[in-house]
């Protein structure tokens, strides 16, 4: 069993190609002994956003925190809140964006490959 209070963990800036303004912090990860399952927390600042990608694993996300847009494969853009739960098929185009002014916070719940 492993217990964790996040605010303690620390934000890393994600630097992967596409990616503008957003942080990241692992809350449960392999590096817990979590074998299958990796649950991240999220910031997109203000004018920031995620790479516009796709990958082989489903994922669930639950806004955590204020306001963003998700942008699905066909390019529409839906408005989420806090509050809004999502799932997001293996090798779905999509990508959230933060036009707002307030930052943008997503857990997000991945399998560990």
């Amino acid at each position: 069993m492993l217990i964790k209070k996040c605010e303690n963990l620390e934000f890393n800036k994600v630097e992967i190609e596409g990616a503008l303004n957003v942080k990241m912090k692992m809350l449960v990860g392999p590096l817990d002994g979590s074998l299958n399952i990796a649950m991240r927390h999220f910031v997109v600042a203000p004018n920031g956003h995620t790479p516009r990608h796709i990958h082989d694993y489903e994922h669930v996300v639950k806004v955590e925190k204020n306001k963003g847009i998700f942008i699905d494969a066909i390019g529409k853009e839906h408005e989420i809140e806090e509050g809004y739960s999502l799932y997001v098929a293996p090798n779905e185009l999509h990508q959230f964006r933060n036009p707002y002014k307030e930052d943008f916070e997503i857990i997000c719940i991945i399998p560990v490959k």
